[in-house]
């Protein structure tokens, strides 16, 4: 198998062991699940099953956000308790995934079910000398960290766009470089806090990430990744205090999922130009979204149009007509190992259809069931 890198910004040979550890970044639970969302997991859900059709068993863990200034900020505005609007939000979810056929998480944990390991993870940050305490804060320096960049690639000043743009407060006080990123900050007066060594607090963004990594799949990682819209700051930090921390390699691999854009911009919540996926389910077969998405190839920048949808229920249809069979079965496996081609592998399902065989397996290898 073959997989594009983002760090060696190449698509190099992927060959990890019998078992393959995995980390994707989670939801934020704060609102449903849009097409983004679906486009990065079923890219990932496909890579496991054809690694488990292979022979290999998948850890892929991924984590849930349960804490962070978005979903504060949502609860705050609707004057619920945060966790009761996450748990609401994280419901809706699984189900969502479930309908699009997602294989079950290996495990699926919560930030705030890591207070003690992040606690633990930022007092290693600290002994390696990578870290400092400010403002009733720990800040990572990264200045200390000659890889900084290791991931993305970027000048210093992309960086210090990127990071403005994506949460990264550079204009913040208690920071002796505007790139430095916070491992533990002081709450508000109305936000949830835990006791530290350096005062009562909450965790940074990128923290959580490292310390359940860890704890879940140990200190590296086979493959990690989500949106390519992570890369900086999220991954770009995450792999450098991990190896402060640890000394050793984070990951291994990392793999990234292209933006779906509506109108010609990136779908996002800060934008509101989202489609949901539990909406389209109202009226919607999950098998046609998830055909619908793996249409497109999981590096590709791409817009979502109504038209596409038709086109994978008229697709799915004629799949399911084609009966029982591995016609393609062996065109789909080459077509994956190839930078997971899954536009490939459908074109080679359509034709065995054209010619009548059977196409029940392959089309489960891409999880249409």
């Amino acid at each position: 198998m073959r997989l594009y890198d983002t760090a060696r910004r190449d698509i190099v040979e992927f060959a990890p062991g019998k078992v393959v550890s995995m980390y994707t970044c989670g939801i934020t639970p704060y609102d449903s699940a849009h097409m983004g969302h679906a486009a990065t997991y079923l890219a990932y859900d496909v890579l496991q099953r054809r690694l488990r059709d292979l022979g290999h068993e998948t850890r892929l863990v991924r984590n849930v956000t349960d804490v962070d200034d978005d979903l504060l900020r949502k609860a705050r505005s609707l004057k619920v308790h945060y966790l009761d609007l996450a748990a609401e939000e994280i419901n809706r979810f699984d189900e969502t995934m479930r309908a699009l056929g997602l294989l079950p998480s290996f495990a699926e944990p919560r930030a705030t079910s890591a207070i003690p390991d992040i606690l633990g993870f930022i007092g290693m940050v600290l002994e390696s000398g990578h870290a400092y305490q400010a403002g009733g804060g720990v800040y990572f320096s990264v200045s200390s960290f000659s890889d900084f960049g290791q991931l993305s690639h970027l000048s210093r000043k992309d960086m210090l766009v990127l990071a403005a743009e994506r949460g990264g407060n550079v204009e913040d006080p208690n920071k002796r470089d505007p790139l430095d990123f916070v491992l533990w900050q002081p709450s508000l007066e109305d936000e949830p806090a835990w006791e530290s060594l350096w005062g009562p607090g909450r965790p940074g963004w990128h923290i959580e990430c490292s310390a359940l990594a860890m704890r879940e799949l140990g200190p590296t990682i086979d493959l990690h990744g989500g949106g390519e819209d992570l890369i900086f700051p999220h991954h770009e930090c995450e792999a450098a205090q991990s190896e402060s921390a640890t000394g050793e390699v984070f990951v291994r691999h990392w793999m990234h999922v292209g933006m779906v854009q509506l109108r010609g911009e990136k779908m996002s919540k800060s934008l509101g130009n989202l489609v949901f996926v539990h909406e389209l389910l109202k009226e919607h077969d999950g098998p046609a979204i998830r055909l619908a998405v793996l249409g497109q190839h999981y590096r590709k920048t791409w817009e979502w149009r109504d038209d596409l949808l038709a086109r994978a229920e008229t697709r799915l249809l004629s799949w399911r007509r084609a009966g029982q069979g591995e016609g393609a079965l062996d065109e789909v496996r080459e077509r994956l190992d190839d930078d997971l081609d899954t536009p490939g592998a459908i074109a080679f399902i359509d034709d065995a259809v054209s010619k009548g065989k059977g196409v029940s397996r392959a089309a489960r290898l891409l999880g249409v069931l």
